[in-house]
């Protein structure tokens, strides 16, 4: 009974987080141009580094499934790559969420992009050697990156204004369109370099994704100091010794936080899982309608950046016009995706691009929708934490739908995988309205 007057986040927090100089801080909390100095230099970093870190992403997914159907010899399993890069996923943003959260966002971020470069190279290896274990030890490495892409997103938010949190994710997110779009573009290319280096075509994407994850871990690491979180929970720290509590909250205020990271978290899920079964199969049913490496590539990357191109707008939105609007329109939007995608004639390339282009907007609305609203109901003395335990549930959800997904359409068809994707998503409307119910006080 002696710890109830302890918070929670400090009673689960064993290990205290990193200190900063004093004279670090106090020159920051001392300051709040420079601290919106520093806030804007931190988003430059990330925004380079995403550039990076969204061409390892796309150039993998791009053919994942390919190279996993072309080496198990089944379409049957073309799934199971998207299922282990989100099931590594799921386990390298629960440790580098907890990184982050003990050591900052450099320290955790740059070890999730080196890993997953490690695993892009174990990809290689197990292309070109012909061994399906170390492909699938691999896929769940490579996971890694995928993870860090996504959480390096929270990084620019720990200095930004509540008035300007959606829009801070959304310019960490929109940096990843010219990496992601040019990675499946570049998927010829890369599978001609790597068959003169005696590699099979399908793995040429991933040498792409590890000199992009390679780089991306080595922006973070030289240039981003002091570290955003760790600064941004030593100025709230240094705020409350001077008297000002910005973490005093009344019953009816933490439950209304506690629904915040509810609410978030469960459109994040159900928009990954909408997104992710969806995106892996497309490539295997336009392979198996006489489609060309060339034109999955052209669809893919259009979607993918549509996954991310229309961020600045998107966080503006959900700035101005609120989080709980946006998270409905990411699901109508979900929905129009999984119906064009399902009425789409196999030899329709004009139809999937919108299918899929809807798909990227759609998740998009919700990611940026979500995030904004975790960041809202967390601290910085819990954010990384949480941030990253929201995430692997995420990776976790995408990886289901992921490995359901090629045994879905198998068994029945693209056409009734996209229209259950489009489902599943319009429930993003029943968890808002519930969100919306008056919490009463304690």
């Amino acid at each position: 009974m002696r710890n109830e007057s302890v918070p929670r986040a400090e009673r689960n927090h064993a290990r205290p987080m990193r200190q900063l100089p004093p004279a670090l801080v106090a020159s920051y909390a001392g300051s709040p141009e420079r601290t919106r100095s520093l806030f804007r230099r931190t988003l430059v970093i990330v925004i380079v580094s995403q550039v990076f870190g969204g061409a390892g992403l796309a150039a993998g997914v791009t053919v994942g499934a390919l190279l996993a159907e072309s080496m198990l010899g089944a379409p049957g399993f073309a799934g199971l790559s998207a299922a282990l890069f989100t099931l590594g996923s799921a386990a390298a943003a629960f440790v580098v969420g907890r990184v982050s959260q003990r050591q900052g966002r450099r320290s955790g971020l740059t070890a999730g992009f080196l890993a997953g470069a490690a695993g892009a190279l174990g990809v290689i290896a197990a292309a070109t050697i012909g061994s399906v274990p170390l492909l699938f030890i691999s896929f769940f490495v490579y996971g890694a990156g995928i993870a860090t892409n996504l959480q390096a997103r929270y990084a620019g938010t720990d200095l930004a204004p509540p008035h300007r949190r959606g829009t801070a994710v959304s310019l960490a997110l929109v940096s990843t369109t010219l990496g992601a779009v040019a990675g499946p573009n570049l998927v010829t290319p890369m599978g001609r370099v790597a068959t003169s280096l005696g590699i099979p075509a399908l793995a040429g994407p991933f040498l792409l994704a590890a000199a992009a994850y390679l780089i991306a871990g080595v922006v973070l690491l030289v240039w981003l100091r002091p570290d955003p979180l760790l600064l941004a929970a030593a100025i709230e720290g240094a705020s409350a010794r001077a008297g000002v509590d910005a973490t005093a909250e009344g019953s009816a205020l933490t439950a209304l936080r506690n629904r915040g990271v509810v609410v978030g978290a469960t459109v994040m899920v159900l928009t990954q899982v909408a997104m992710v079964a969806i995106m892996t199969m497309t490539p295997v049913y336009m392979g198996a309608h006489g489609h060309g490496l060339t034109e999955v590539g052209v669809v893919i990357g259009i979607h993918i950046g549509a996954m991310y191109l229309p961020s600045l707008v998107t966080g503006v939105l959900v700035d101005k016009l609120g989080r709980m609007f946006m998270a409905i329109a990411a699901g109508v939007t979900l929905l129009a995706a999984g119906i064009v995608s399902a009425t789409a004639p196999p030899d329709s390339l004009a139809q999937l691009v919108l299918a899929l282009t809807l798909l990227g907007l759609g998740w998009n609305f919700g990611l940026i929708s979500g995030t904004a609203l975790v960041v809202d109901a967390t601290t910085p003395q819990n954010r990384a934490k949480t941030q990253g335990s929201i995430d692997v549930l995420i990776a976790l959800t995408g990886s289901a739908g992921g490995a359901l997904s090629g045994v879905v359409m198998a068994s029945t068809s693209y056409a009734l995988l996209s229209l259950a994707g489009g489902i599943l998503s319009i429930l993003l409307i029943p968890v808002v309205l519930w969100s919306r119910r008056p919490t009463a006080a304690a």
